[in-house]
């Protein structure tokens, strides 16, 4: 095997025949981790964690009924609908702790992603990904005439200054950390495992663009699955959960700013948004939720670095 100072980030080749996983030597590493997660639960993590959501709404909307909140098929309160989507990326995040335990396995941040990464070098990937996102954006609005997306509207961000700001907390920073958790940091890495990256970044792009069925037009679902498999190669090059966090954000932010049909306010938002993600890392470090990476883990199965 290749000496891991010979790379810039501290990232070894794998052996000429493909049997061992890459190592890393440094905190900086370049490609997901391993992981000992079964292919299955890869496909299986979606429809849980939807489950999990759905009885997790209920016992949001449960109480608001007993106390005489109105709740029909076709209209939810501004206030429950924002809860219940709150609820539904707190059950994305805990159906990926609960399956990465299975086994009696022993469950690290790092093992999703949550790990340092080259700042520069990330920096010009999320760039490169917003860029070629966007011009894809383009194309398919010129192609596709879709319809305003109404999630905006559903969580009230147009009634008050307070459900505006809760709406754009939710959007911009908890959206794009659940998600990324979930759909990049393990189903992504469990299925690579079965058919290497390429397929497995196809299938997570589908099901991320499958799961905003609810909150976007239809038309802007091929758009999100493009984004969905842009992301799993964006965590592939880099190594880490963070810049796909970050390109989430930037992606989130501005479509927000849109909705609103915001000028100024759609490069501040983004700031405050990346602003509030570094915070809560820095917070979960220090408290120990997110935890520093071992020396010499291995950085990723073969599979990852086959075409």
């Amino acid at each position: 095997m290749a000496d891991p100072h010979d790379d810039p980030f501290g990232r070894a080749e794998p052996d000429t025949d493909g049997s061992q996983p890459v190592v890393a030597s440094k905190d900086f590493m370049v490609g997901p981790p391993a992981n000992d997660w079964p292919v299955w639960t890869g496909f299986a993590a979606l429809p849980v964690a939807l489950v999990l959501a759905a009885v997790g709404g209920l016992i949001v909307d449960i109480p608001a009924i007993v106390l005489g909140v109105r709740i029909t098929s076709s209209h939810t309160p501004p206030g429950l609908e924002l809860a219940g989507t709150v609820v539904q990326d707190v059950a994305f995040v805990l159906t990926v702790v609960l399956f990465a335990q299975l086994g009696g396995r022993t469950v690290r941040s790092w093992q999703f992603g949550l790990r340092p990464t080259p700042a520069r070098r990330a920096a010009g990937l999320v760039v490169l990904t917003i860029l070629a996102f966007l011009l894809f954006s383009v194309i398919w609005a010129v192609a596709v005439n879709t319809p305003k997306e109404k999630l905006l509207e559903q969580l009230g961000a147009n009634e008050t200054t307070l459900l505006l700001a809760l709406s754009a907390l939710l959007t911009t920073v908890i959206a794009p950390i659940s998600e990324e958790i979930l759909f990049r940091g393990y189903i992504f890495a469990a299925l690579s495992k079965w058919k290497g990256w390429l397929p497995a970044a196809a299938i997570t792009g589908v099901l991320f663009g499958g799961v905003h069925a609810g909150s976007a037009p239809a038309a802007d679902l091929i758009p999100l699955a493009v984004l969905g498999f842009a992301l799993c190669a964006l965590y592939r090059r880099t190594g880490s959960l963070y810049p796909c966090i970050a390109t989430h954000s930037l992606n989130n932010s501005l479509a927000f700013g849109v909705l609103e049909k915001w000028g100024w306010q759609i490069p501040v938002l983004m700031v405050v948004a990346l602003a509030t993600i570094w915070l809560l890392a820095m917070i979960s470090r220090q408290i120990g939720l997110i935890s520093a990476v071992p020396p010499n883990v291995a950085v990723a199965p073969t599979p990852y670095d086959r075409p």
